[in-house]
């Protein structure tokens, strides 16, 4: 027995509804220095389920997840 899958849907350009958000999982450990698109360079100081805190020199922020304006280096 062979199982078919859908094939992917094609979105229009002026279609109303939204297509689906690309999940970004991204995993940040205490100690990890991470690059912020609007803090700049700074250091995960501590982590919960729903966000990171990172120290930036001159504040500390949290950030929730999903970590699109943030990236591991």
């Amino acid at each position: 027995m062979t199982t078919r899958s859908e094939p992917e849907r094609r979105r229009l350009a002026g279609s109303p509804f939204q297509p689906e958000p690309e999940l970004l999982i991204s995993h940040f450990g205490l100690g990890d220095r991470v690059s912020h698109d609007r803090y700049g360079l700074g250091r995960v100081v501590g982590a919960d389920p729903g966000g990171v805190t990172v120290d930036f020199d001159a504040r500390k922020v949290r950030v929730a997840s999903p970590f699109k304006d943030m990236e591991r280096l």
